[in-house]
């Protein structure tokens, strides 16, 4: 197993754009999101039979703490590449989420969202969420990007509802979406992926929804994203082109591409590089390295990765580590995130040390260097 790893991490790093500089990225995923609401809702849905226990997101993820965002925020100020920066966290915001009482005041005939921004409010009143985002944004700690307006396929999710699926309406009522399908009962497709499809006729409504996240993530942190990561890695081409004019230059993802076919549970598998371009110019930034304990602390995640960015380098590319939101949330376990901030200390202090001309930067840094330079 470990051997085919390592093949499938060189082939992935040979073709596309190279680079002699030891450059190093951190993409995470599903910041504004709901997910596990808290562990009253969890504990409710073991009862219910539904074993959320066995999947990391229903388990750990939660939205945000102001604690989460500092304790993150703290430990990345405490590192320092050659060049005097701290690591930095492209932080993919989902900007929406479903609000609930709308939608069920409706008898779910309509779809109605909310601003994370809001939903921050529901949460806590008082918390000082975006207060914590701002400031690692302006400390160059946070580096906001668009995930989409929601991480919920949303025309999916609203016919389940009004069906009256029963697992789902249950998830519904303790105001959650994010049934994972490896534990589900349900015989259905993943919730998760916003931009999935059965029909190509649904892209209409899911363009719309690209072009409106758009909008809401410039008037949210006051400036507009130039990269974008599909929920899920599913994405067709239809949706490329008015990610494009809505000002997304950089495309960001895993070596593979999840794209939709419509009326079957098989996709088209295509698969990218670091530096390749779309029809609309945009450059792909392909994932080549994973750092992600909480799907299973018994993994040695340190050595991983650092196999990871040594085959980058070796070959001349960038590390663009992925490492998801819940990682270093704490709502619901605690030990969830210490655990992980204390491996990605660990982490950061072994590259540092074995690399010290390391640089840190962000998926938009990373985009320009590769557009303005000559392949």
């Amino acid at each position: 197993m470990k051997v085919r790893r390592q093949i499938s991490r060189l082939i992935m790093n040979i073709p596309g754009w190279h680079t002699g500089r030891k450059i190093v990225v951190f993409e995470s995923d599903d910041w504004g999101s709901i997910r596990m609401p808290s562990m009253d809702v969890y504990n409710k849905l073991l009862q219910y039979g539904l074993r959320v226990d066995n999947c990391p997101f229903n388990k750990n993820d939660c939205l945000e703490s102001e604690e989460d965002l500092k304790k993150l925020k703290d430990l990345l100020d405490s590192f320092r590449d050659f060049k005097g920066r701290s690591p930095v966290f492209t932080t993919n915001f989902v900007v929406c989420n479903p609000d609930f009482d709308r939608i069920k005041a409706g008898g779910f005939k309509e779809y109605f969202f909310e601003p994370f921004t809001r939903t921050y409010e529901r949460y806590d009143e008082n918390g000082q969420q975006f207060s914590q985002l701002k400031e690692g944004y302006n400390e160059g700690l946070f580096f906001p990007q668009f995930h989409g307006r929601e991480h919920l396929n949303v025309q999916r999710w609203m016919a389940a509802l009004r069906t009256g699926m029963e697992e789902t309406l249950f998830a519904f009522e303790n105001r959650l979406f994010g049934v994972s399908t490896n534990i589900t009962r349900e015989s259905r497709k993943s919730y998760m992926a916003a931009l999935d499809f059965d029909d190509l006729t649904e892209t209409g409504f899911q363009n719309n929804s690209l072009k409106e996240g758009a909008e809401i993530f410039k008037e949210i942190f006051g400036f507009s994203s130039e990269s974008f990561i599909a929920p899920n890695y599913t994405w067709h081409t239809v949706h490329e082109e008015v990610l494009a004019a809505s000002g997304i230059r950089f495309l960001q993802g895993g070596p593979v591409q999840h794209k939709p076919v419509g009326g079957s549970m098989k996709y088209k598998q295509i698969r990218h590089f670091t530096g390749q371009k779309n029809n609309y110019g945009q450059v792909f930034l392909v994932r080549n390295a994973v750092f992600e304990p909480s799907s299973d602390p018994s993994f040695d995640w340190i050595a991983s990765a650092l196999n990871d960015i040594e085959t980058a380098f070796r070959l001349n590319k960038p590390a663009i580590i992925g490492s998801h939101r819940v990682n270093y949330i704490g709502s619901i376990f605690r030990d969830n995130r210490t655990k992980s901030l204390e491996l990605l200390g660990i982490l950061l202090s072994r590259a540092l040390k074995k690399w010290p001309d390391i640089e840190f930067m962000s998926s938009s840094d990373l985009g320009k260097i590769i557009s303005e330079s000559r392949h």
